[in-house]
């Protein structure tokens, strides 16, 4: 697997350190809130799991699965509902958890879908950040990193589900995706 990246973007030593920055104000900000956090599968386990372990109130989860991406590096725009909420959101100060914003697509999608359950608010906490990539206005509200344009796999970030399990986050060779 290391034979296939082009650098190392971000080490696990500096996502252990933003992880810890981020549960800390996300535990100050929803302290006196009903706190569900939203994980948007397969890419928010490995980040959503440790972000959990630096928030100190009381929080719920629950997890979707979308797809927009199939085997390719590109979102196509069309966002299919694999696996939908367990529960209602009503009444929920709903978090999403993202492990990536790229075109903003997905995630446009997800938040429109969930503005129509009635939750007491939705914000969005991603991981990594590609402003130079969206195609659509999300804003976000907790961000760990802001990168640049490069497919990026590891930390939970895959390229035809390789990769998730690299404890750093890194750059793909081009020829790797480009075959």
């Amino acid at each position: 697997m290391l034979n296939d990246l082009a650098e190392i973007l971000l080490t696990k030593e500096e996502i252990e350190k933003k992880v810890a920055e981020l549960g800390e104000k996300i535990s100050e900000d929803y302290k006196d809130k009903n706190l569900l956090l939203v994980g948007i599968l397969k890419g928010c386990v490995v980040f959503m799991s440790d972000l959990m372990k630096h928030i100190t109130i009381p929080a719920r989860i629950d997890f979707m699965s979308v797809s927009s991406y199939g085997a390719g590096v590109k979102s196509s725009g069309v966002v299919k509902i694999i696996k939908d909420l367990d529960n209602p959101i009503q009444g929920y100060d709903v978090l999403i958890v993202e492990d990536i914003l790229d075109s903003g697509l997905t995630l446009h999608y997800i938040i429109d879908l969930l503005k129509s359950r009635n939750p007491n608010s939705i914000r969005i906490c991603t991981l990594l950040d590609k402003p130079y990539s969206r195609k659509v206005e999300v804003k976000t509200d907790y961000c760990g990193f802001e990168i640049p344009d490069k497919f990026v796999i590891g930390y939970g970030l895959d390229y035809a589900e390789k990769y998730r399990n690299l404890p750093f986050v890194g750059v793909l060779k081009p020829e790797i995706y480009e075959k």
